[in-house]
């Protein structure tokens, strides 16, 4: 038996499974880890906890299937993008990584843009502007702020390439979780070499860049004895979490949109070109899909800030915490417009549109009749409006959008998904196996073993759609209303955001 295991190391949690040829899933397992905060807007998490939950979730599935070592013959990796694992020459970690969501280098990204020329010239040497969530300006921040640290440094990773590594010995990436690192030229998909020289970074500090079906090593003999696999079983290059997730709900061609509702927020096209937002609102990042390329607009605090009001604001009673489903119901139940309530989920600052680490969370419009439904309700939609504008900025790009395909935990409920045909203005299609960033990369692992040609046939044989929520006429002219308000009103408190913020 020849089958392909997914290993995605999210934010919140590890998850694995595993699929046979055909794409079915014989055992899926996951594990969770804390995130750290030791100051406001910083984003921390320790590797070790990433490798003790992959060990855990391989075991797990492979056990949950029933299989024997050797009918393991491929893995597919993916993760939380952006992320920094700093090593010494001896592999230690050096300090905590620091996360995607993480705000503390807004002065390391204003350097970045004034080494390479200015904004502009540095979206033509890597087709991005310089954002705090990004790796470069973490390296950076390293050297700025722990030199110490900085003089240890030998090797800088991603956190899914810092379980390659684990896994085979291998200092690797590959192109789509590579583009948002802003050291590679997405173009030309390989490390930008003049604006590694620009910021006085030594190449030798990245690894080899693979495409995401490719072969980047195999297990080593330790690691296929602690996960219960063989030497024989091979590494292909995986994909960032947002690339995979797109994989993993067919996003591999022309006319096709995802949305993802989980922690953050992401709008992801794909594109047979790489195409460019002049302001630098929307990333152009590579595909996982070999050749190609794809737009993506991210907001920060998606699904997660209903997790924020559901853990810190909603009152514990005697019978504890509502469930997401009691708010849910709750403001579905409400009109849509939350009777003129609006919320700005700008919980971890915001990237898309704003690029903004000042950005703040906040409810305007409240008065003494709004309820507990009407706070989820104005959350859900301002959420929603999030991923209207990264999807309004691809409108007016020009980029063709056929279908939208939502995913992700928010998405699963079908209270979100119609949110999203009413505030988007298009029918909006449910998956029948919504599996994520993991299943993604197993089908990547299955390429990689030679069971597909490409990602494209793997996607059409195996991914099928379900459910289809269509716009209400009512609905959408009411939030066709509310969206410039929701717009306008960060432009109202943008320049209050950046006092609180200091």
């Amino acid at each position: 038996m020849s089958n392909c295991i997914g290993i995605d190391v999210g934010t919140s949690g590890t998850k694995a499974l595993v699929i046979n040829p055909q794409g079915k899933i014989l055992g899926e397992a996951s594990s969770a880890y804390p995130c750290h905060h030791p100051r406001p807007l910083w984003s921390e998490q320790d590797p070790e906890d990433w490798w003790q939950a992959t060990i855990k979730v391989v075991r797990e599935v492979i056990k949950k299937a029933k299989l024997k070592p050797a009918d393991v013959k491929s893995i597919g990796l993916s993760g939380q993008m952006h992320g920094s694992v700093f090593l010494d020459r001896a592999d230690k970690v050096i300090r905590p990584a620091i996360l995607w969501n993480d705000q503390r280098t807004a002065a390391e990204c204003a350097e970045i843009e004034k080494r390479a020329g200015g904004r502009k010239q540095l979206i033509k040497l890597v087709a991005n502007p310089a954002l705090t969530g990004f790796t470069a300006p973490k390296i950076l921040w390293l050297r700025n702020h722990e030199p110490k640290n900085f003089a240890r440094l030998a090797k800088v990773l991603l956190p899914k390439d810092e379980i390659r590594r684990r896994l085979t010995g291998e200092y690797a990436t590959e192109v789509s979780d590579a583009s948002g690192m802003l050291l590679l030229d997405v173009v030309k998909r390989k490390w930008s070499k003049p604006l590694l020289s620009k910021l006085e970074l030594d190449e030798g500090l990245l690894g080899t860049c693979y495409e995401s079906e490719e072969i980047t090593g195999k297990l080593t003999a330790d690691t296929a004895k602690l996960l219960g696999l063989t030497t024989d079983c091979v590494v292909v290059g995986g994909a960032g979490d947002c690339a995979a997730g797109a994989v993993g709900n067919g996003i591999v061609k022309s006319g096709l949109l995802n949305t993802s509702l989980g922690t953050s927020g992401v709008v992801f096209v794909h594109s047979d070109q790489p195409q460019f937002d002049p302001e630098g609102r929307l990333h152009t990042f590579c595909h996982a899909v070999r050749g190609k390329w794809h737009l993506m607009g991210v907001t920060l605090c998606a699904a997660g800030s209903l997790q924020w009001f559901h853990d810190n604001v909603c009152a514990v009673g005697s019978k504890g915490k509502p469930s997401y489903d009691q708010l849910t119901k709750e403001a579905a139940a409400l009109p849509a417009g939350a009777d003129g309530l609006q919320f700005l989920p700008y919980l971890a600052g915001e990237r898309t549109p704003h690029l903004d680490p000042n950005a703040r969370g906040a409810f305007v419009g409240l008065t003494q009749s709004h309820t507990r439904g009407h706070l989820t309700r104005a959350i859900m939609e301002g959420v929603t409006y999030s991923l209207r504008d990264s999807y309004a900025i691809m409108r007016d790009l020009g980029v063709p959008v056929k279908q939208i395909r939502a995913s992700g935990g928010g998405a699963k409920n079908p209270i979100w998904r119609q949110l999203q045909a009413d505030v988007l203005g298009k029918p909006v299609t449910a998956m029948v196996a919504d599996e994520g960033a993991a299943y993604g990369v197993a089908l990547l692992a299955a390429v990689g073993a030679g069971h597909y040609k490409d990602i494209t046939e793997a996607c059409a044989a195996t991914i099928k759609t379900a459910d289809e929520a269509k716009p209400s006429a009512k609905s959408r002219k009411v939030y066709d209303q509310a969206f410039p308000v929701y717009q306008g009103l960060y432009r109202a408190l943008q320049g209050e955001f950046k006092k609180l913020g200091k």
